[in-house]
């Protein structure tokens, strides 16, 4: 058995672990930030629907003395 070719094979294992790694981290991260959009977007769209089938509720207000 070849000491320095087991090794270098080690040492691409490695490699392709660690790669795999980053590659799913970085596709976590697109995700979360893809999620996070979603949910903005979707709150704000739910206060304009809330307006636009109330479009005059908190808008005024009436004060007497």
């Amino acid at each position: 058995m070849d000491i320095a070719a087991m090794s270098t094979r080690i040492s691409q294992t490695n490699l392709r672990e660690q790669v795999s790694i980053a590659v799913l981290k970085m596709a976590m991260d697109g995700t979360r930030s893809q999620a996070e959009d979603l949910v903005q977007i979707l709150e704000e769209s739910a206060k304009a629907m809330e307006l636009s089938v109330q479009p005059d509720l908190g808008s005024n207000l009436d004060l007497y003395i």
